[in-house]
């Protein structure tokens, strides 16, 4: 699940004639964010500051050219740093287990070895702890990338198939956002197979941002993108029932619950095998993602008429020194992330 500040120049035209210097268009500006709440209150002033919305086209013209392909190539690239850590971090746990449950080592080996396996498990779990904000937002909590936002996993409590089942026909109302919110309906029969009824909640979930389905189990599961979750989590309800409680479904790889027995030794050995895996599926998609991505900025040999259009904009403005070209500026690079710039350098 980023916040952009935006000046307010209501101000500007008052302010403008007392700037003289670069400095003090610095100065200025600080103030001007420090006075924002104050600029709520009407004044003479507002009429005064006709010229300083210029930023606005700007920053319009530079964010309309190529925003998808650039969060996907960052998202793909970040994905490709998180994935290329967390596999370095399970090949060591790897062979520390392997290590471990091989045993022929002396009492001080071994405990050298525990030490160095609790200080790789704790790395690693801190890690995944950290996915959401260094993955990218492409990285889901089992380490799967699919080129969209990660999705989070989660089942209401009291709805699974046998519930649903025994209640025999019903209609059941969804509604996401609390009271007054869209509701969407869907019919349920006791005839009906559990593909059956998961698409029907499906369809009647999908235009509220949630999914259903059946997970590996044959059970009755729901998802929605991370960035959605905190909203979901906190205001669906079902008709009859008021505000549904929901529970996370928990990651499959949880370093943070493995002991030191050799058969829960084992089965860890177990989890991190199977996340090496996925992993290493999910690295073949960011990569094939990031160079079809590459592809297709190669493939554009000239630039689309608003790149030229935004670039000697941005050029014009760079090139004035006074205090509304750099509210321009700053306006139009609000939001530019390093990571975002990163990616598009890599692809010259």
């Amino acid at each position: 699940m980023a916040m952009e500040t935006t000046l307010r120049t209501k101000n500007a035209g008052a302010t403008g004639s007392t700037l003289g210097t670069r400095a003090n268009a610095s100065s200025r500006l600080v103030q001007t964010r420090a006075a924002e709440p104050a600029t709520d209150i009407a004044s003479p002033d507002k009429t005064a500051a006709g010229t300083a919305p210029a930023a606005a086209p700007l920053r319009s013209k530079a964010a309309s050219i190529g925003g998808g392909l650039q969060d996907q190539v960052a998202r793909a690239q970040q994905a490709l740093d998180y994935l290329d850590r967390v596999a370095g971090q399970l090949e060591a746990v790897k062979g520390e287990l392997s290590s471990k449950l091989a045993g022929a080592r002396s009492a001080a080996r071994q405990q050298s070895s525990d030490s160095q396996l609790s200080a790789q498990v704790r790395q690693l779990t801190s890690t995944l702890a950290s996915r959401r904000k260094k993955a990218g937002g492409g990285v889901d909590s089992n380490l799967h990338f699919t080129g969209k936002p990660a999705s989070q996993r989660f089942r209401i409590r009291g709805m699974d198939l046998a519930s649903l089942r025994s209640a025999g026909p019903q209609s059941v109302a969804f509604s996401v956002g609390g009271n007054g919110g869209p509701q969407l309906s869907v019919n349920i029969d006791p005839d009906q197979t559990d593909e059956e009824i998961a698409a029907a909640l499906n369809r009647a979930l999908a235009p509220m941002g949630v999914n259903a389905g059946l997970d590996q189990q044959g059970g009755l599961v729901f998802s929605t993108p991370e960035a959605n979750w905190p909203a979901v989590r906190d205001s669906i309800a079902i008709s009859g029932r008021g505000r549904a409680t929901t529970e996370e479904v928990a990651p499959e790889l949880a370093p943070q619950q493995w002991s030191a027995n050799s058969d829960a030794l084992r089965s860890s050995l177990r989890e991190v095998v199977q996340a090496l895996e996925r992993v290493r599926r999910s690295r073949d998609a960011a990569s094939n993602a990031l160079s079809a991505a590459t592809a297709q900025m190669t493939q554009a040999t000239t630039p689309p008429p608003e790149a030229a259009v935004a670039a000697q904009a941005f050029a014009t403005t760079a090139s004035n020194p006074d205090y509304e070209s750099l509210l321009s500026l700053t306006s139009a690079l609000v939001g530019v992330s390093r990571e975002r710039v990163l990616a598009l350098l890599g692809l010259q």
